[in-house]
């Protein structure tokens, strides 16, 4: 169209001198005047004797001529009508301008409008949705329509699509003529695949090969193992911060003449994949020399600080160590109060010896005091809940330690994002910093929903819910709810973290807690001791200095321990023979009243994801202040972050704890300690082991009889046992964990898989007596035979069973007829014995202080539903009676 346009304007300026070849010849139509040849215009001007616009429907004439020169009454030339032409042209209104007149002076402008859009349409489109494309395209439903405008919207799309990675996509317009001179504009959109690193080439490394040099880039080639990592995908932005990676990695290897020379990505042939090519200059490897400090703080002695460095002379050399001596000595300004503190490294290489000589200079500073104290961002939290975690006040000396440290204390607190850094800006004068503390606010309701599958209480459904922030005030609600056939319990909390505003903690828990223990009998499961408490707890902590705290409590909880005595009980009282003589010995109902208190350390950066710190707590529990119990029980535990580098997170986390009973004895074989005050150890604190699973236990094996060889044996189906925890007084757990870093595409999952390696131990109970002693009798082929146990009348006579002539069944000590009066027996047909227990085998198992151990893997995913966590564990080394278990997961959310 627009190659069009000179000849048109020529054509309408030929002159009068031919008027043959504008006449048509009758019955035929006359040929467009662009058809006719060129035309010979004369060269003088001439004057427009009249002016008029044809073809506009939205836009007044009067608008189309303010677009060109021509005025009626002005001298007009060939060019000044073409530059009319091309204006008009220019204001994107018109899809066609015509001018006639040109020989007569009466000027005829005839123009096309362009059309209205419609609709702007996208198909084609799976991976950008059509509001993300929508924002970026120019043209809109109510605009005009005009080519030039089409051309940028396409190429904006297809820069979209570059952006994600899709070099291979393409964008079709098309156009559809509606009426009123009105179009909708489709963008046909071919996304192709995305774009992959399918090679890097480093050429001119000779000392690291290029395997390692490809390890420190960003970038990725694209292998079947880097499915969740997007750094397979090429992005040019990438390109350059991967040669400042090579910079980075020369440089800290003393090669410090290092540069890449080229960087060059070129696209396959079938558009689908990048090669990616270094041109890298290695240079020779330097050493440092001379290590110095000088410094115009007269606070400062340079030989001293100099000689503290961690950089020595001799060394090779490494720029990040001489980045982090500068923040070094930047941050041992700041703890004397110098804030903006400016600390340059000057440089001196020689080349000949291949040495690099620095000097940290020190420039002159004024000490620093906060002038104010800004906190921002907190539209739910209340403003003095942050600022009483700051370390600094308005008129204090500044210190960077205080301030990182106030940075930890806010983080800690999990109402706000992570990486929150308190900035530092100059106040009204030279000596003043203002402290900027910029926060943005999350969710800190946490609701959380456990599930588990064990093969003891089958389906467990636990649910907390907790606010941490409640009102603003820093204040923390919680409730939870636990559920299984054999376990249900209730708890409700509250905290308030400064009481009248002063530094002093204090809480209240309510809770009621319903286990109830089982066995198996066949392949029954039966209910065995039920023990529900009930009570509250009082808690309170104070600060004894930046890391210590003080912690104090206080307990009441009534216990009530008890056995179904329909299942259990005979003759009103509790029978061992069917409960075990460990369950009897432990029922009762008693009251405890403890008192206790926490000594605590703790140094963590944060409190919810740590990743640098350790944490201590040493904690004791005195029971007997009134009530029936007395016991001093002693808990430590120990935790240590580090940072290992390379985003991996390191931590062993410790405890153990021990029981000490200020009772009298309770009789031979019952521990002093009873068993719902003791430890248990399992599952959460100890994977790769069931609930309750680790630790002293009675089992109990009932003996039958082989249907094939007709022998007396065991049966060690576990399902089929009769298995009770026992707990024990003293335990210990640890665990080693790594938390592995994954690329950015499984970091924006939430994905965070980490190993680890625990091991631990529960113990230390008094050994139960047997509950039984079940006579044996050997058969025909010397086989030893359990026999099972009979009920014994009260002078330990064995009691059999006959019916009578009432058919009723008749219980006496004559195993064959009846009495006969005379304390004798009449009759020889035998009497049916009866039994009191089958005969079984009892066993005291896990009172071992031997390690466990396992091993696994676990991952927390945020997933759109929540937090997930999710473990496999191997239990490597175990007891015997302790009870595995390899999945678990819980799953949460947050609002």
């Amino acid at each position: 169209m627009l190659a069009g346009v000179p000849l048109a304007a020529t054509a309408q300026t030929r002159p009068a001198a031919q008027p043959a070849a504008t006449t048509a010849a009758p019955g035929t139509t006359a040929a467009p005047a662009a058809a006719q040849g060129p035309a010979i215009v004369s060269p003088a001007a001439r004057a427009i004797t009249s002016l008029r616009v044809e073809g506009t429907q939205r836009i007044e004439p009067e608008t189309a001529l303010s677009y060109t020169k021509l005025r009626q009454g002005d001298s007009y030339t060939n060019e000044t009508l073409d530059q009319a032409i091309k204006d008009l042209y220019a204001s994107d209104l018109f899809a066609d301008v015509q001018i006639d007149g040109a020989a007569t002076g009466n000027i005829v402008i005839r123009v096309r409008e362009n059309p209205i859009i419609n609709r702007v349409i996208f198909e084609g489109n799976k991976r950008l949705k059509e509001d993300k494309i929508g924002k970026e395209v120019r043209l809109k439903p109510r605009q005009i329509f005009t080519r030039s405008a089409v051309r940028a919207d396409v190429t904006r799309i297809v820069e979209l699509y570059r952006r994600q990675g899709r070099f291979a996509a393409t964008v079709q317009p098309k156009m559809v003529s509606l009426d009123q001179n009105r179009v909708d504009v489709i963008f046909e959109v071919s996304e192709g695949p995305k774009s992959k690193v399918r090679q890097i080439n480093i050429i001119g490394n000779k000392v690291f090969d290029a395997g390692k040099l490809r390890a420190q880039m960003a970038t990725k080639e694209a292998r079947f193992y880097r499915l969740l990592s997007s750094g397979t995908s090429y992005d040019q932005d990438r390109l350059a911060y991967d040669q400042q990676k090579l910079r980075q990695f020369y440089l800290t290897e003393g090669y410090a003449d290092f540069r890449v020379t080229s960087a060059v990505a070129e696209l396959t042939p079938d558009r689908k994949d990048f090669i990616i090519t270094y041109v890298v200059e290695e240079g020779p490897r330097y050493k440092f020399g001379d290590v110095t400090v000088d410094s115009d703080i007269r606070d400062f002695d340079g030989k001293k600080l100099a000689a503290g460095l961690p950089i020595k002379k001799g060394d090779w050399y490494n720029a990040k160590m001489v980045e982090d001596t500068v923040d070094n000595l930047s941050e041992t300004a700041g703890l004397f109060g110098y804030a903006f503190s400016d600390v340059a490294p000057e440089f001196q290489r020689e080349r000949e010896s291949l040495t690099m000589s620095i000097n940290f200079h020190i420039g002159q500073a004024q000490r620093t005091y906060v002038e104010r104290v800004d906190i921002t961002g907190n539209t739910q939290t209340q403003d003095k809940v942050v600022r009483r975690e700051v370390r600094l006040a308005e008129g204090d000396a500044f210190n960077s330690f205080q301030v990182k440290r106030s940075q930890d204390r806010i983080n800690s607190l999990g109402f706000f994002q992570d990486k929150f850094e308190i900035k530092q800006t100059p106040g009204s004068s030279p000596d003043r910093v203002l402290l900027e503390a910029n926060v943005e606010e999350r969710s800190t309701g946490q609701l959380q929903l456990s599930a588990g599958f064990s093969s003891l209480e089958r389906f467990i459904i636990q649910a907390n819910i907790t606010q941490n922030n409640f009102r603003g005030k820093g204040q923390t609600l919680s409730a939870g709810v636990n559920y299984s056939t054999y376990s249900k319990s209730i708890n409700l909390g509250f905290t308030e973290p400064y009481i009248f505003d002063k530094n002093i903690a204090v809480g209240l828990d309510v809770f009621r807690r319903d286990y109830n223990a089982f066995n198996f009998i066949g392949t029954n499961r039966n209910t065995t001791y039920s023990q529900v408490s009930t009570g509250f707890q009082l808690r309170t902590g104070v600060p004894l200095t930046e890391y210590w705290q003080l912690a104090g409590r206080y307990q009441f909880s009534y216990d009530e321990v008890g056995l179904d005595e329909n299942s259990f009980y005979t003759n009103g009282r509790c029978d061992p023979l069917k409960a075990g003589r460990y369950l009897c010995d432990s029922l009762g109902n008693r009251l405890t009243s403890a008192v206790g208190y926490s000594l605590i350390f703790d140094s963590l950066n944060s409190r919810l994801r740590p990743t640098a710190g350790q944490r201590f707590v040493f904690s004791q529990d005195f029971a007997g202040l009134g009530g029936d119990v007395k016991y001093i029980r002693s808990k430590l535990d120990f935790s240590k972050f580090v940072n290992l580098g390379s985003g991996f997170i390191g931590s062993f986390v410790g405890e153990g704890g021990y029981i000490k009973s200020l009772e009298k004895s309770r009789g031979e074989g019952i521990d002093k300690v009873r068993i719902n005050d003791r430890f248990y150890l399992g599952e959460p604190q100890f994977r790769g082991f069931d609930i309750r699973g680790v630790g002293p236990r009675v089992q109990r094996r009932y003996y039958t009889t082989d249907g094939t060889t007709g022998k007396q044996i065991l049966i060690t189906d576990r399902d089929q046992l009769v298995d009770d925890a026992l707990g024990g007084t003293a335990y210990y757990l640890g665990r080693f964990e790594v938390e592995i870093p994954l690329g950015s595409g499984a970091r924006e999952l939430g994905l965070r898989p980490s190993i680890y390696a625990q091991f631990g131990s529960l113990f230390n109970i008094t050994r139960p007596l047997p509950t039984a002693v079940f006579p044996t009798t050997t058969d025909a082929a010397g086989n030893t035979i359990v026999l099972p146990l009979p009920v014994r009348d009260t002078a330990e006579n064995p009691l059999y069973s006959y019916v009578n002539a009432a058919g009723l069944a008749v219980s006496t000590t004559c195993a064959a007829g009846i009495p006969n009066g005379n304390g004798g027996c009449n009759g020889i047909v035998p009497n049916s014995p009866q039994i009191a227990s089958q005969p079984f085998d009892e066993q005291f198992l896990g009172n071992s202080a031997r390690p466990r151990v396992s091993v696994g893997v676990g991952v927390n995913w945020n997933s759109p539903f929540g937090p997930l966590r999710i473990d496999l564990a191997k239990a490597l080394v175990s007891q015997p009676g302790d009870d595995r278990k390899l999945i678990t997961f819980n799953v949460g959310t947050q609002f």
